[in-house]
């Protein structure tokens, strides 16, 4: 049970590397809308095998019941990686405005699931009936993003700029309006590197390109998903003892999950208006580096049961606040600035590819990330 989110975190990322690496080898050969709807009918199929088992008692079966839920996690991790890259991809042939729509709603998922869950928290009075309505929402929201993707190619807005997409193009993640070019319809530029290409981009230029971003953005990632939530979530109250509402019921909701996610979206958004340090400075390396000061921060708060590091420096509430915040943010600040950056520095040509292998650099650090977040949880 205490190395539950490092199982659920290793069983997320680690497929999603696999099925990024696929989904680049694929892209030019398979149509964007067959991967995001056959991506959203698998998530699909998925939650609601897992609404039917909410109401089934599982007790007497808890080890095969664990071993369904991470596999449940793996597939819908993996259909997720398709169809956020693809989707993506998608979004490239639309405006920055569209496309910094579309990173904010990203974004902003984590906190809102955060302050159901606190609601959820102070009006449920049974586990049972909330989880299988945390459940019937996720269906009911799968269902109407498939009617909405399907009524896409409806709209005139959309056709006018999905016009120049007559091919399979090659996924641009977490795109921002610190691009310089917007994509129109007919460009010679995009449109002739969008259209005609049926082989895999040329990865060598691009990995010289990007190998010192690459690095940040792993790490960034990296480090923020040693600590949350394997690490950030067991961290308790000094006053638990009291036994209050915020020391035993809305500490960990509110001060891990809420505020880190928040802080994440912050973080994101001030993106869009500073753009500093650049992506050759010096000081963008030392920034990200300078994170790795959050892992001993975190282990020597009052992160609870400890079996080994029983020292606890930081003993008072406020700590454990400010350092979710700070992780939050350069989490939000840094990841977003780092993947900007690298579709910037390659030819134009190249761009969406170099968003690929950015993408690529993301969930590697979020997959290594979490199989030594296992290793931290048990060393403390």
């Amino acid at each position: 049970q205490d190395y539950f989110e490092s199982y659920i975190s290793i069983a997320s990322t680690v497929p999603s590397v696999l099925c990024l690496i696929g989904n680049f080898l694929l892209v030019n050969k398979v149509p964007a809308s067959v991967r995001i709807l056959s991506s959203l009918f698998v998530m699909l199929a998925v939650f609601v095998v897992i609404t039917v088992l909410v109401k089934v008692d599982t007790s007497a079966w808890t080890t095969r019941f664990f071993a369904l839920t991470i596999g449940c996690v793996a597939v819908v991790s993996s259909a997720s990686t398709v169809f956020s890259s693809s989707i993506f991809g998608l979004s490239s042939c639309f405006p920055m405005r569209n496309l910094q729509a579309l990173i904010s709603g990203q974004a902003m998922g984590g906190t809102i699931s955060a302050v159901a869950s606190v609601i959820d928290l102070a009006a449920a009075t049974d586990v049972t009936d909330s989880a299988l309505a945390y459940f019937l929402t996720a269906d009911i929201f799968i269902i109407v993003c498939i009617m909405v993707y399907l009524l896409l190619p409806r709209l005139e807005y959309s056709r006018y700029y999905l016009s120049s997409q007559e091919s399979p193009s090659l996924v641009s993640v977490l795109p921002d309006s610190s691009v310089e070019d917007e994509a129109e319809p007919g460009g010679t530029a995009n449109s002739s590197f969008l259209t005609g290409r049926a082989g895999i981009p040329p990865l060598c230029p691009i990995l010289q390109k990007t190998a010192l971003l690459g690095f940040c953005l792993f790490y960034v990632f990296f480090i923020s998903i040693i600590i949350f939530p394997s690490l950030s979530s067991n961290i308790e109250s000094v006053s638990k003892s009291l036994g209050s509402p915020w020391s035993t019921k809305y500490f960990t909701p509110l001060t891990c999950f809420l505020l880190y996610n928040f802080a994440d979206w912050c973080g994101r958004q001030v993106t869009a208006w500073i753009q500093v340090p650049g992506p050759k400075s010096k000081l963008l390396l030392a920034l990200v580096l300078l994170r790795s000061i959050f892992l001993p921060l975190f282990i020597l708060s009052n992160y609870q049961p400890r079996a080994h590091i029983r020292t606890v420096v930081f003993n008072r509430d406020i700590y454990p606040v400010v350092f979710t915040a700070l992780l939050g943010l350069s989490n939000g600040y840094l990841g977003t600035l780092v993947m900007v950056y690298g579709p910037k520095i390659v030819p134009k040509e190249l761009a969406e590819a170099a968003g690929v292998v950015m993408t690529f650099y993301l969930v590697l650090g979020l997959a290594l990330g979490s199989a030594c977040a296992v290793f931290v949880v048990h060393l403390v």
